[in-house]
């Protein structure tokens, strides 16, 4: 079964960004490959409204068959509020809150970000974990692009 792998606004933003391109191009290159299934929510698409017009195209560019699309729901929005509420991150995290219920809710294998300050750093992810499981949810794995690089074999 392939993994499913939630990624939000800061991964596709990578893809044209010189210091995170080298590792968010061959990210996509698995998703277009087919080798992971990538999720796709209302909060991203949302957020990439705005956005310039080669990143709409990158969005384009994915294949229906590799994604997956999810809706915003009353339950992420609770458990959202609730990592605010436990004070993991400040009221002005609350779109990265909901991309970590969402990815949680929904069983995502990975949630990648390139958001060090928020999503990706240890104390945080520990905090969303913490939580997660006191609401009965499963740890979600959250890393940042530069680890799904594929190595050859020696």
């Amino acid at each position: 079964m392939k993994q499913r792998i939630y990624i939000d606004t800061s991964v596709f933003g990578g893809y044209f960004d010189e210091e995170f391109a080298e590792h968010t191009i061959p990210l996509f290159d698995r998703f277009k490959n087919g080798e992971f299934i990538l999720l796709f929510s209302t909060v991203t698409q949302d957020e990439l409204e705005n956005a310039p017009e080669k990143v709409k195209e990158l969005v384009k560019s994915l294949k229906a068959d590799a994604t997956e699309f999810i809706d915003t729901m009353d339950e992420a929005v609770d458990l959202a509020t609730e990592y605010i509420t436990e004070k993991v991150v400040g009221q002005t995290s609350y779109a990265d809150c909901l991309h970590i219920a969402l990815a949680t809710i929904n069983r995502a294998d990975f949630l990648v970000s390139w958001n060090f300050k928020h999503i990706v750093n240890v104390q945080r992810i520990r905090g969303y974990n913490s939580i997660n499981i006191k609401k009965g949810y499963r740890q979600i794995e959250i890393r940042s692009p530069r680890e799904f690089k594929k190595y050859e074999d020696d």
